[in-house]
């Protein structure tokens, strides 16, 4: 029952990011056959470093969606203090809901079941333009953005380019 209900929302959820798409990215379905997974493209943000960047990620989406959130993970390269290196996105909104068990984050950031495909990427959107490095994913990352921001620069720079070339 949960998961038919999941796979109603997420088309309805589709069909309005169809009907009213968003600047800066876009979302598709990885198999027609499967509403669980979804291929997203995001734009790197203007007045960012990722700026002119294209960036492809998978969302997977649980049976029990929106109890639970889906998991986010690039498969474009990208370095970010927020990003595993394996590409799975580290934010505050794509962690299970209620209390956090390390005492980083307050349940009203964690995952709640009002989020839709479209606040979830605003939200990856947003850290690229603000990444956090007091919680990072990607602890080299998140140095070299404290410590070494022109060599931070390089490595993202390299990234916008390959993407780039990806298109």
């Amino acid at each position: 029952m949960a998961a038919s209900q999941a796979s109603l929302l997420l088309q309805k959820q589709l069909r309005d990011l169809c009907k009213n798409p968003v600047d800066g990215f876009s979302a598709g379905l990885v198999d027609e056959e499967n509403v669980f997974e979804w291929s997203v493209s995001i734009i790197g943000p203007p007045d960012t470093l990722y700026e002119g960047g294209f960036f492809n990620a998978i969302m997977s989406f649980p049976s029990n969606y929106p109890n639970s959130p889906p998991s986010v993970r690039f498969t474009s390269e990208i370095w970010h203090p927020n990003v595993y290196s394996d590409g799975k996105v580290c934010i505050s909104i794509l962690h299970p809901p209620g209390d956090d068990p390390n005492g980083y984050e307050r349940a009203s950031e964690r995952w709640s079941p009002v989020h839709t495909v479209e606040s979830i990427i605003l939200s990856i959107i947003s850290m690229l333009s603000s990444p956090n490095d007091e919680s990072p994913a990607n602890v080299d990352a998140a140095k070299q953005w404290r410590d070494q921001r022109d060599e931070f620069r390089k490595k993202v720079s390299r990234c916008v380019r390959k993407s780039q070339e990806m298109l």
